[in-house]
């Protein structure tokens, strides 16, 4: 019992008596507190969490019964896992104010439920240490406040993805591509990512969110995006849980722009490459694709441009042919857009210009004379459509960015809300 001895205005001694306040702290993680230890009882649930009576610094007002909180997590608790809520509740009296924030000062968002229960809105950051205070007036006018400090679990594995435009200006088919560098790997996962990521477009157009894999999360408008979008894509993953001991330590942002409309069409039967901005065609190629093979075929469906390279060394031993093999090639080229992962490019090919406009001679690039080739890699930006027609091979969506091989409702039921 503690005695606390206040003064009256008259100057006065009185002597009140308060009775001291007792905590039941609700266990962290499986480790149960003190009294629930001595106790022997069973741990409390997540779902219902015991009272945590707290030891406040008091201000008595007019009476002398504080509030009753219930709290989690318990003070000085660790590997608290950031994506499971910070709660209190007044089981008797109200809550005044409450706030949590981090080591440096950060606040952390947070708002009081219909059953008058405080949460935090947004995921703490893993490896941090919290502070959490609440100020309370009990069920007399008696008004505490009370700290508590806490430490989220520091993850085993990191886990780690990209954001992708990031910056810049791109073509009408780019989609916006969250790329994890392991699996994302349930579906509540995935689902708790595509809540906490937005896409924001000027003009306004409408999209969808879809997996293109157990990896990558793309956004790709209705349709082609309109020229001259602007668009900004923020991510709030910091918290999130996406495997066996994997968590998201970082969140990401990033803006860029739509540039002119450029869509090309590959005829391979007409060996013809056809170039259209804004709907209207500005140039004809004769080109050359893939030989007839299930190797060296070119793929039919719609592409896009995924990266532009001047000058590199194409070795066949990187797609699965390998040195010895009579497929074999290794070659510098220039002027190269690459379409798809597994080898796909438009680029120069002065060894097949007689080729060109006449027959399909490739390992499966799209072979143009350099002067045309050097015309189209000034012209392109990452993003771009090149469609393709005339191939029985087919060009699947994870041979590159293949949110257009889908129409828009299917792309939309690849969503994990869906």
């Amino acid at each position: 019992m503690a005695t606390t001895r206040l003064r009256s205005k008259r100057g006065r001694i009185i002597a009140t008596t308060v009775v001291a306040l007792s905590f039941v702290i609700l266990a962290c993680l499986g480790n149960a507190s003190a009294d629930q230890i001595i106790a022997g009882l069973p741990k409390p649930t997540l779902a219902e969490p015991s009272p945590q009576q707290a030891s406040p610094t008091t201000k008595p007002t007019d009476g002398t019964h504080p509030a009753v909180l219930k709290v989690w997590p318990a003070d000085l608790a660790v590997d608290v896992r950031p994506n499971v809520p910070v709660t209190v509740r007044a089981s008797s009296g109200t809550l005044a104010a409450v706030t949590l924030v981090d080591a440096a000062g950060g606040k952390v968002k947070g708002q009081t439920g219909p059953d008058g229960t405080w949460a935090n809105s947004e995921l703490l950051h893993p490896g941090t240490s919290y502070r959490f205070t609440v100020a309370a007036i009990g069920p007399d006018g008696m008004a505490t406040s009370t700290s508590w400090t806490f430490r989220t679990l520091t993850p085993p594995v990191t886990a780690t993805y990209s954001l992708t435009p990031n910056g810049g200006v791109v073509g009408v088919g780019m989609p916006v591509i969250i790329a994890f560098d392991t699996s994302v790997s349930t579906p509540a996962q995935r689902a708790e990512v595509e809540k906490r990521v937005k896409v924001v477009n000027v003009p306004a157009q409408p999209g969808a969110w879809g997996w293109l894999d157990d990896r990558q999360l793309m956004w790709r408008p209705e349709h082609y995006w309109i020229s001259g979008t602007n668009v900004t894509v923020s991510t709030q993953l910091h918290g999130l849980q996406t495997g066996d001991s994997k968590w998201v330590t970082a969140d990401a942002q990033s803006r860029f722009r739509v540039g002119p409309s450029m869509v090309s069409s590959v005829d391979m039967h007409a060996h013809t490459l056809t170039v259209r901005r804004d709907g209207a065609v500005i140039r004809t190629f004769p080109v050359s694709t893939g030989r007839p093979g299930p190797l060296t075929e070119t793929r039919s469906g719609v592409k896009v441009i995924i990266e532009r390279d001047s000058t590199m060394v194409m070795d066949s031993a990187t797609v699965g042919i390998p040195k010895g093999d009579p497929n074999y090639y290794k070659i510098t080229t220039e002027w190269n857009l690459r379409l798809t992962w597994t080898g796909e490019f438009i680029h120069s090919a002065p060894w097949s210009v007689s080729s060109q406009g006449r027959q399909n001679v490739s390992h499966g690039c799209t072979n143009m004379a350099p002067a045309d080739a050097e015309w189209m890699f000034d012209n392109s930006n990452v993003g771009d459509v090149v469609a393709f027609t005339g191939s029985t091979r087919a060009f699947k969506p994870a041979d590159g960015l293949g949110v257009w091989v889908y129409n828009y409702s299917d792309w939309a039921a690849r969503s994990a809300l869906a």
